[in-house]
């Protein structure tokens, strides 16, 4: 099973040397890089947010093994949906699945199902693959598309389960948070909302994460993936976290009073 990509030639060129070219400006090969086990980064389209996930992506060692925590744009049936088997396609060629890691947390929870349908036509998986790919082009990939009706408890648990199977994996394994910041709100707004919640991840605090973009109501898209991937990270030893880079869409179309923010963060253990 090959899935193809959904937004090739919309989100990013679709033509293999335009993609290359593309990334070569927004990613930084003599960046210092530093070991992590997690990061986020954005999704939109790659000329509005490719920068910042270009920096994050520059800024960390990619291992063998990636984990994708994207949110459904679309509505899917389980909580938590991933795929097993097979590969995913991008123009720059195929990036086979982690069938392993896979069943590993299958075993261990109830709430996650193989739904190779929930991916079909979500970008918010898809987009970071070329970043991975023109930077560390042998890994194997683990998607999960989460429900937004998944409740913080759902994503502790998956957290904690993702950590428990890595864990066992014995290998080294990259957590990728997949979302956006504030949508459609002036750059003073956005700036001052994103903050609030950047700084929750910063402090490595999911459940205040959680509580901030719903209490304040911040239109953050990816922020129960990024819930869960910050408890998988802490089990897994991350003691600290840094801002990358935070910029908005109007830093590219020049319009701040209607933007979309897009932060770049890692979370790193305290050695």
């Amino acid at each position: 099973m090959v899935r193809k990509p959904a937004v090739a030639g919309y989100f990013y060129p679709g033509k293999p040397e335009e993609l290359r070219s593309m990334l070569r400006r927004m990613v930084d090969l003599k960046a210092d890089k530093v070991k992590a086990v997690a990061v986020v980064s954005p999704h939109a389209g790659f000329i509005y947010s490719g920068y910042v996930a270009g920096a994050v992506f520059s800024s960390v060692v990619l291992p063998g093994r990636i984990v994708i925590l994207g949110p459904s744009h679309r509505g899917i049936q389980p909580l938590f949906a991933l795929a097993a088997k097979g590969k995913w396609q991008t123009p720059l060629g195929e990036v086979p699945l982690d069938s392993s890691l896979a069943e590993a947390l299958l075993e261990k929870s109830s709430l996650v199902e193989v739904d190779e349908d929930a991916h079909g036509a979500e970008h918010s998986l898809e987009v970071q693959l070329p970043f991975i790919q023109y930077l560390k082009p042998d890994f194997s990939l683990l998607p999960i598309c989460i429900s937004g009706r998944a409740g913080y408890q759902d994503l502790e648990n998956l957290g904690r389960d993702l950590a428990a199977s890595i864990k066992e994996a014995g290998e080294e394994v990259l957590i990728v948070a997949s979302t956006d910041m504030s949508h459609y709100v002036s750059q003073e707004t956005a700036k001052r909302r994103d903050g609030m919640a950047i700084e929750k991840i910063l402090a490595l605090d999911a459940r205040g994460l959680y509580n901030t973009v719903v209490e304040k109501d911040i239109s953050m898209c990816g922020f129960q993936p990024t819930a869960a991937a910050i408890v998988a990270a802490r089990e897994l030893g991350a003691k600290k976290a840094e801002l990358v880079r935070y910029q908005t869409s109007g830093d590219a179309s020049g319009d701040y009073n209607q933007v979309v923010g897009y932060a770049g963060l890692r979370l790193m253990s305290g050695e």
